[in-house]
């Protein structure tokens, strides 16, 4: 099958078979709200108007090498942010640190690190620049870069509309998902549109890879991990749509390693080796797997060792609030590398007004 044919699942199912409502999802930025919990500079310095208080002398508080800012973004997804703070501050694209990925068609706030050895007394001015473009929150001096999943989570604040369906069923299914959880899948935004990073993947062979790496095409790295990543969440989503099938998505099959956490059922992130499961969980992952060999033959070329990530998805704190009779207001928490989507989707038929596909969404 040539690469313009291939086709790619995208929707899988949800935890109840049929999804009793239906609704918009961000028919304006202000209607998805993404706050970062970050709990090390849980006593950061506020700033006000570009300008840092708390302190006499204006300076930034903490110790450390890398100044951490926190942002509220609209229109810009993270790693664009993160290359824009990297020229004001003048250094490396590689020395500013971030936790995860935000979607650009949100209002999010998120933390950023920049390495900033022996400048502090240039804090405050740059803490002014970035506050031209965007809202600067809070400042502090850290000792150490942040890195993907150092934060705690994020909590989300989603605006439904249009919402269609009846609100006795929808609500009987959110009392539901607040109990037990939902499918732990992976948004489909992580696989490019139409699923061009799975295709992405499938081109970088052993000999491609080699061959970057002989000419010192260091900067490609990232973007090949990427690929991979969206290899192996896809295959997991595979797996995880089987077991929802089957009925077996919240608890532990014989073989499987299972969790530290209740309810303990967990899927394989694919990798060189293949799957840590044993028995009937690992006849099963590989099942699925070697239905498709194009994605399965991509880790031959990978040195990623295989992991696990939960089944389920269990959001804190879940609340809603109807604004208005089309009109629902979610609330919840969720633990780093989780999707809103995941959950949402559950419950809801969502559509989305016309976008760049190529956004990052809804990654905790």
């Amino acid at each position: 099958m040539t690469e313009a044919l291939r086709s790619w699942r995208m929707d899988w199912p949800g935890s109840r078979g049929r999804r009793p409502g239906q609704a918009v999802l961000k028919a304006c930025p202000e209607d998805f709200r993404v706050d970062e919990v970050l709990d090390r500079l849980a006593d950061e310095s506020e700033v006000d108007d570009g300008n840092v208080a708390g302190r006499k002398d204006g300076q930034v508080s903490g110790a450390g090498e890398h100044l951490c800012l926190r942002l509220r973004k609209s229109g810009d997804n993270t790693e664009y942010v993160a290359r824009e703070l990297a020229a004001l501050a003048g250094c490396r694209d590689f020395d500013v640190g971030f936790c995860g990925l935000k979607d650009r068609n949100a209002v999010t706030t998120q933390w950023f690190s920049l390495y900033r050895p022996g400048m502090e007394a240039a804090d405050a001015e740059l803490v002014g620049q970035v506050s031209a473009r965007w809202p600067v929150l809070a400042a502090c001096r850290d000792r150490a870069k942040l890195r993907r999943g150092d934060h705690q989570g994020n909590r989300f604040e989603i605006t439904l509309t249009e919402v269609q369906g009846d609100r006795a069923e929808i609500e009987a299914a959110l009392h539901e998902v607040a109990a037990v959880g939902v499918p732990n899948y992976f948004g489909r935004q992580r696989f490019g549109h139409g699923g061009a990073n799975l295709e992405r993947a499938i081109g970088l062979t052993s000999r491609t890879l080699s061959s970057r790496k002989k000419r010192g095409r260091n900067r490609n790295a990232a973007r090949d991990a990427m690929y991979f990543s969206a290899a192996r969440s896809w295959l997991f989503n595979e797996v995880l749509a089987r077991r929802v099938v089957d009925g077996s998505w919240n608890r532990i099959l014989e073989g499987e390693p299972g969790s530290s956490s209740p309810p303990g059922a967990t899927g394989p992130l694919w990798g060189d080796g293949g799957t840590r499961a044993s028995g009937a969980q690992g006849e099963l992952e590989f099942e699925v797997v070697n239905s498709h060999p194009l994605i399965a033959a991509v880790f031959a070329s990978t040195r990623m060792a295989p992991e696990r990530r939960p089944l389920v998805l269990q959001p804190v704190g879940l609340s809603w609030q109807w604004l208005a009779a089309d009109r629902l207001v979610l609330r919840f928490g969720l633990a780093p590398g989780e999707y809103a989507t995941a959950l949402l989707e559950d419950v809801f038929e969502l559509r989305e007004p016309a976008k760049d596909q190529s956004a990052l969404a809804d990654e905790a």
